[in-house]
């Protein structure tokens, strides 16, 4: 027996260690991932460039210091609003300067609806922190806190709905108009195109509609129930004196025996 011991010739098979990479996430969730950013682009886009363009294209505020409106965003509304009612409704309208609006309904509306319009520059931030702690206090939103140049902003340009692109809008209109108008013109525009009955705007003509007598004539109790209605003056037409109103009707009157010891220059100057 051969003792030398016989070499293995039987086949050996070596195994080649690799690195096996993890599996490739899903091409499915991939694809649903690229869609939903290609939509949200495709959609996104031109809402944000329309967005931007609605901020941008601002009307030409700088005509009101030549000309007087021929209408506004308000009355369109208004008469929209009748004919999808199937009801007419007439136009009580009657431009004036200021310079033949009683001084008393001058002082009553500042008085009312924005003591510190004189020296603020389109927004009053006091009355704007007070207004939002009425409402959070209330629970609802009762207060609004805008100024007069704020309400010509909506009256003259803007739609009633309550969006924040409205709002953005109204604020860049309020510093536009601030910019190219005096004080006096803004409250020149603002008492002859604000609401004051069914169909009637301006001062002139609801000095007529309400009291039977031209805006120059007004007293000064009568200018405080025309200012008392300014929030609301569609409710109260025809005038109804009610709780409410007449207690706004006489802490106005109270301001404005306060305003007669300290006349505002610029509302009483001449208008050209």
């Amino acid at each position: 027996m051969d003792s030398r011991q016989k070499p293995d010739h039987s086949p050996t098979f070596l195994r080649h260690y690799t690195y096996d990479p993890p599996l490739p996430k899903s091409t499915g969730r991939r694809a649903a991932t690229r869609v939903l950013l290609w939509s949200t682009a495709l959609i996104g886009l031109p809402l944000g460039l329309l967005a931007v363009s609605w901020l941008i294209m601002l009307p030409d505020t700088d005509l009101l210091a030549r000309t007087n409106p021929t209408s506004t965003a308000l009355m369109d509304a208004r008469q929209a609003q009748a004919k999808k009612q199937s009801r007419a409704i007439g136009r009580q309208w009657m431009w004036v300067p200021l310079s033949r609006i009683s001084p008393h309904l001058r002082h009553a509306v500042v008085a009312a609806e924005d003591a510190s319009f004189f020296t603020h520059e389109g927004f009053d931030w006091e009355g704007m922190k007070e207004a939002a702690k009425y409402n959070l206090e209330a629970g609802e939103l009762k207060r609004g806190g805008s100024t007069i140049t704020q309400q010509l902003a909506k009256n003259l340009y803007l739609s009633s709905e309550r969006s924040l692109f409205r709002k953005a809008r109204e604020a860049l209109i309020t510093r536009s108009l601030e910019q190219h108008l005096t004080k006096k013109r803004i409250l020149e525009l603002y008492l002859n195109v604000a609401e004051w009955g069914q169909g009637v705007y301006g001062a002139e003509a609801a000095a007529r509609h309400h009291f039977g007598k031209s805006s120059s004539d007004l007293t000064a109790d009568e200018a405080a129930w025309l200012a008392a209605m300014l929030p609301s003056p569609r409710r109260y037409d025809p005038l109804r004196k009610t709780t409410f109103l007449t207690r706004r009707h006489e802490r106005i009157l109270k301001w404005i025996d306060r305003q007669s010891a300290t006349p505002i220059p610029i509302a009483d100057e001449e208008t050209h």
